[in-house]
């Protein structure tokens, strides 16, 4: 465990009202200083080493999946609330996921929980198709019109309950969990590729995230640090 691994929180219950995401198109990139300085010190100066990850993460607009009058903080190294008592991850954490599960071009890659749609956009830089489920109707729509706004083909967002996967895209080569169930769901396990690769916070107040890898009947699992993210709600808090 890093001896910042406790402070990483990946995301924090905040109350803000649902609001739009809105800039326009075309528009001169202000921040683009800001997200590099961002890379360099949170994440290259930290154990970020994957070089893909840390070139989508110099790329990916952070500022637009936030709301507008927020985007003063978009590269700084915390959550912050989207509205509907969600969050966007922390840099540092988007990117140590995004390491943890490698993908690539040749991956189908399923994210549970969608909120702004920053994860999925960072996804869909370095693998070939990204769904992803999002349980607050409010913010699917959003993480759509966002995505779609940046030319994000390759990502398809859907509004539901995630604890049941996409059926109809299975199986996957990686299934990424941006919110924390108690145990993970077993219809994810049943949609992940042999040899694929599943990614979770796991607990309710005090969490872990986990890497599963599927091998034959069995998962072996690695604990990679504690985190505090949002709960999956849901059939997963039933």
């Amino acid at each position: 465990m890093t001896s910042y691994a406790l402070v990483l929180l990946g995301a924090a219950v905040v109350g803000l009202a649902c609001r739009q995401v809105t800039e326009e198109n075309g528009a001169r990139d202000l921040y683009e200083g800001k997200r590099l300085d961002m890379v360099e010190s949170q994440l290259a100066g930290r154990d970020i080493t994957h070089e893909g990850v840390l070139g989508v993460m110099r790329k990916v607009p952070r500022h637009l999946f936030v709301p507008e009058r927020m985007r003063s903080e978009a590269y700084e190294d915390r959550p912050l609330p989207i509205g509907c008592d969600q969050t966007i991850s922390q840099p540092y954490i988007v990117a140590f996921m995004t390491q943890a599960v490698d993908p690539k071009k040749e991956h189908k890659v399923l994210e549970i929980g969608a909120g702004s749609g920053y994860q999925a956009a960072v996804l869909a830089e370095l693998a070939g198709q990204v769904y992803t489920i999002e349980i607050v109707e409010e913010l699917a729509s959003r993480a759509r019109a966002t995505l779609e706004s940046l030319g994000y083909r390759n990502v398809h967002v859907k509004a539901g309950d995630g604890y049941a996967g996409w059926v109809e895209e299975a199986p996957f080569d990686i299934i990424m969990l941006t919110a924390a169930p108690r145990k993970v769901p077993q219809p994810l396990f049943d949609q992940l590729k042999e040899g694929g690769v599943l990614l979770a916070p796991v607990g309710d107040y005090m969490q872990e995230l986990v890497l599963y890898r599927k091998t034959g009947d069995a998962v072996e699992t690695r604990n990679l640090l504690p985190v505090r993210f949002v709960p999956m709600t849901g059939r997963a808090r039933e």
